[in-house]
């Protein structure tokens, strides 16, 4: 679960509260993304191979693009940030 936080971390422009841990992590987080995006970040976090990600979640080059760039997008709005911060 570390690596997930570690992962946030890394997209967020300007955290100012830590983050949640564990559980209440991935409640905040199922509520403010979609399930694609929730699954891309858990890749992300635990170094998956994206190919296969791409894959699975049925996704070409521009979509997982988009896609990546929507989910930080979202890590940045305030309200997500609410969410997810202690």
């Amino acid at each position: 679960m570390l690596t997930l936080n570690i992962e946030i971390e890394k997209h967020i422009n300007k955290l100012v509260n830590p983050l949640k841990e564990g559980d209440d992590l991935q409640e905040a987080l199922k509520l403010k993304l979609t399930k694609k995006e929730l699954k891309l970040l858990k890749a992300w976090a635990n170094g998956s191979d994206l190919d296969a990600l791409k894959k699975q979640l049925n996704l070409d080059d521009e979509r997982y693009g988009e896609l990546s760039s929507k989910l930080i997008k979202k890590l940045n709005q305030e309200k997500t940030k609410q969410a997810i911060c202690i």
